[in-house]
């Protein structure tokens, strides 16, 4: 009887162990593997590349951040400009990769571009789920909002006037940070709000548990959500539900802008969240690339669409101008 039960036992971690997945089982999301994987269904599309502008000042790899596992750093690229005073809207902005994988490197482009339109454009890196898991990159990037409202002389930055941008998982993350400043459910060693202006989705789901996010989780699989979020949606639903960000949608939402590929699992929760922005009149724009694949925003032809949409909301909602 003992030497069935152990047996059963050692046979159920064996299968356990074959479910787990490591960091290994993940391909880097790197734009160049984007491009290798999307070619087979879009044939023309071609990898977006490295600004290298006179008008920009660049600043990268700059720790903003030590922990017991790393130091998370960040880049700052911002206008060039020979008034010493002259200060800009900063966008902090959120790579994607399911929470696991990816790095602040898939954001460098688009930092660059928008420090040629009048902006600080500020790629972040942060704790990845096999690092440590949910919450932790919630507070890195509320930290890291704090550490650049408390740098912002050095960066020509105006901190009254910080916007987080996030694609993919980073646009869950950036959303999930916007809709909760200052709350004690994340943790916050600092007096300075970490309060940002506006939001910028770009594919993201925006809730965890609404029907249109089964995708998110599906019975007998590991999911990248579930690993970032310590177990399945029916293992942990109520951590599934504490990390949705239309839990926390209401008055005090700040401006949102989607921009949404065809595909409808990364919208999961967002005409929900419009409709309660729109119940109390907050400017909200949502923007669906016909045609196009998730991860559009690494790939010409939708990065210039998408960096248009994004200045042209900032420009609005923040009643900034590009001298």
């Amino acid at each position: 009887m003992k030497s069935s039960v152990l047996f059963s036992i050692l046979f159920l971690l064996v299968v356990f162990n074959s479910m787990a997945q490591k960091k290994e089982d993940y391909k880097p999301y790197t734009i160049e593997n984007t491009v290798v994987k999307l070619k087979k269904d879009y044939p023309d599309i071609t990898p977006i590349t490295p600004l290298i502008s006179n008008d920009v000042v660049y600043c990268e790899n700059v720790t903003y951040k030590k922990t017991e596992t790393s130091k998370l750093k960040l880049d700052v690229y911002r206008p060039k400009s020979n008034n010493k005073k002259e200060i800009y809207p900063a966008v902090l902005l959120i790579h994607g990769g399911g929470w696991l994988v990816g790095s602040k490197e898939n954001q460098r482009i688009m930092g660059q571009h928008l420090a040629l339109n009048g902006y600080v454009g500020i790629p972040v890196s942060y704790r990845l789920g096999f690092e440590a898991p949910y919450p932790a990159a919630v507070n890195d990037l509320k930290d890291a909002i704090i550490w650049v409202k408390k740098h912002a002389k050095k960066y020509h930055i105006n901190p009254d006037k910080i916007v987080v941008l996030g694609t993919s998982a980073g646009a869950q993350l950036a959303t999930l940070i916007g809709v909760t400043p200052n709350t004690s459910l994340y943790h916050s060693n600092s007096k300075i709000s970490n309060e940002v202006k506006a939001i910028v989705n770009i594919d993201g789901v925006v809730s965890f548990i609404h029907p249109e996010a089964a995708a998110e989780s599906k019975p007998g699989k590991q999911s990248m959500a579930g690993i970032w979020l310590n177990g399945e949606k029916d293992e942990n639903f109520n951590l599934w539900k504490e990390a949705s960000p239309l839990e926390y949608i209401g008055k005090n939402t700040p401006p949102t802008l989607f921009i949404n590929s065809s595909h409808p699992r990364f919208h999961a929760g967002r005409d929900d969240m419009l409709h309660i922005l729109n119940q109390h009149n907050i400017y909200n724009e949502t923007h669906t690339l016909s045609g196009s694949p998730h991860s559009f925003w690494l790939v010409n032809p939708w990065f210039e669409t998408t960096l248009n949409h994004t200045v042209n909301f900032l420009n609005k909602v923040l009643n900034h101008e590009n001298k």
